[in-house]
């Protein structure tokens, strides 16, 4: 008998949005993956995945084509410290700001950082509401630039489809240091 999943949810818009500037068959870590929409359709893309959650259930849903492991991100030590480094590093909808210093040191040369959650004003529409799980204005972009990360797409506002929410989004890079004579800038191609 063969073991059926459900259909994964659409990935959110930013995170397909910005998936071309992550290496062509790279690494990705999910973090905080939930249900796995975002592993699910990088791995359909050919991409090899690690997604993580604290909830077993969860990881043991994820798509066979998805290496999955059960960690609780918010106890303890980093717990990817075996992982190695990611050509891409997703967080969606998930806030623990002491990650933040491992989420860019997980990125590899080139690695993009791809990040959208809740951010202050979110407490007047619903929840979350906790001002530990919503953005500080402009938190993100502060991050970025604290972690020597290169900004590269950056919101910050309301979505009213499918449910009003405030949030803040950001693709930003770990550059790779330019070689002595190169005169070409990196280029980052911008979606249409």
């Amino acid at each position: 008998m063969t073991l059926m999943h459900p259909p994964l949810a659409a990935p959110s818009g930013w995170i397909s949005r910005w998936a071309h500037l992550v290496r062509p068959g790279g690494r990705v870590l999910d973090l905080a993956c939930g249900s796995g929409r975002h592993a699910g359709w990088f791995a359909a893309r050919g991409y090899a995945v690690l997604a993580v959650d604290r909830d077993a259930d969860a990881v043991a849903g994820l798509p066979a084509t998805v290496t999955g492991r059960v960690a609780d991100l918010e106890q303890g030590d980093w717990p990817l410290g075996d992982a190695g480094l990611f050509d891409a590093v997703v967080v969606t909808n998930y806030l623990h700001r002491p990650l933040w210093p491992h989420l860019s040191e997980a990125l590899a040369p080139s690695g993009v950082l791809l990040y959208e959650t809740f951010a202050s004003g979110n407490e007047t529409v619903g929840k979350p509401s906790r001002p530990d799980f919503l953005l500080k204005p402009g938190e993100l972009l502060d991050v970025a630039r604290e972690r020597g990360l290169r900004v590269i797409g950056y919101e910050d506002g309301v979505l009213e489809v499918p449910k009003t929410a405030f949030v803040q989004r950001l693709c930003a890079v770990r550059e790779v240091a330019s070689g002595a004579g190169e005169a070409d800038p990196p280029r980052y191609p911008l979606p249409a």
